[in-house]
């Protein structure tokens, strides 16, 4: 071997940025170039116009998949300017199309974060997709802007009066890049239910213009009440006590809030779903524990105080207590800690302990408030019924 080829120096480095990198190495932003890589593309886009209809409180984000492969994503938010406004304000549409990591994925404030979504941003959708349209219906005017494989076609163009407000991306996921550009119209109807239980006035609609069709719009007023009692229904066994019990909390000291609904039912199997920031944490995490924690805290004490477990007996653990439970647990925080790269595993020492002391509080005070159902629970917790 020549001495050439043993040389090794900064002449020999290759800089690759911005969405140039992104198009080289795709799997290290959307994670897959199959299918689930462009589902995280409609994830990535959705998260952001779910984002801008929350900051009003509620509205709706309307998904179509069209005819020629693409996806348009459209809300009824304010509608986000292509341009900054200066200073220190957050980058504008145009930015966020075309700079990695521009907008508001850096930004802390309880952002939507959806399945599989890493925070990469409406740049890596615009540097995936063969084709991108973005419009913006803002103070009465309508502005159009056209890009191919991430590079604007032209500046931002006026096109009209317009009524009401509100941004629409449209997409083709880029054919050169992704094994198939397909999407899975069922994957999709399941992210939305998931997202529309957890934020009470976001209406999530999907229409699929490919044959045979389909369409749906999900809106839940009772939020995550709605999603256990839909669980409820493919879970084994009828309801333990009536009462679907749930509580929101808000707790500085976790800079963000807190909302969980459950109900026992007459089973062994445990089916809880957790979620941070409307993105699903299938790994569990520190909300979790502190749910469970503080759920057979208050069962303990419940139970010693009734009677129902003597001094020599241990207190309840969390896997006695959790037998037959169906629960959602969702945290919005203003900044996610995640335990490793996958976002699957919350961490936060402060959102476990205080997602325990809210449990143990509130479960505590239904308990003794409704003490036929609270006896038909701890009764049945106690005596292990429904155990082989």
């Amino acid at each position: 071997m020549s001495d050439a080829a043993d040389t090794y120096d900064a002449s020999r480095i290759q800089v690759i940025e911005g969405l140039e990198a992104i198009r080289m190495r795709p799997g290290m932003y959307v994670g897959s170039t199959s299918r689930r890589g462009v589902h995280h593309m409609v994830f990535e886009a959705l998260s952001g116009a779910v984002h801008e209809v929350l900051g009003r409180g509620a509205g709706s984000v309307d998904v179509t998949l069209t005819s020629d492969g693409g996806v348009r994503v459209a809300d009824d938010g304010p509608g986000a300017s292509f341009g900054s406004a200066g200073g220190d304000a957050t980058p504008g549409l145009e930015a966020r199309l075309t700079q990695v990591y521009a907008g508001w994925e850096l930004e802390d404030g309880r952002r939507t974060v959806l399945p599989a979504s890493f925070r990469v941003g409406l740049s890596t959708v615009n540097a995936l997709s063969s084709r991108l349209i973005a419009e913006v219906r803002r103070d009465g005017a309508r502005e159009i802007q056209e890009y191919a494989r991430g590079v604007a076609l032209a500046p931002p163009t006026p096109a009209g009066p317009a009524e009401g407000s509100g941004t629409v991306l449209a997409f083709w996921p880029d054919a050169d890049i992704f094994e198939t550009t397909d999407c899975s119209y069922d994957v999709l109807v399941e992210c939305f239910r998931a997202v529309a239980h957890l934020n009470r006035g976001l209406s999530l609609s999907l229409t699929d213009e490919r044959p045979p069709g389909g369409a749906v719009t999900e809106r839940f007023e009772g939020g995550v009440r709605d999603f256990v009692a839909f669980l409820e229904t493919t879970a084994e066994g009828g309801p333990v006590h009536p009462d679907i019990l749930d509580f929101e909390v808000e707790d500085p000291r976790m800079a963000g809030t807190v909302e969980v609904a459950f109900r026992w039912r007459d089973s062994q199997d445990a089916v809880v779903r957790s979620f941070a920031n409307s993105g699903p944490t299938p790994e569990g995490g520190a909300h979790v524990e502190g749910f469970r924690a503080g759920l057979a805290a208050a069962l303990t004490a419940y139970a010693r105080g009734r009677g129902l477990l003597t001094a020599a007996d241990p207190d309840l653990d969390t896997g006695r207590v959790g037998e037959g439970l169906t629960a959602v647990v969702s945290v919005k925080l203003d900044r996610v800690e995640f335990r490793g790269a996958t976002r699957t595993l919350l961490g936060g020492a402060e959102v476990r302990s205080c997602v325990e002391e809210a449990a143990r509080v509130h479960v505590g005070t239904w308990l003794e408030r409704h003490p036929e159902q609270a006896s038909a629970v701890v009764r049945r917790i106690v005596r292990g019924v429904g155990r082989a």
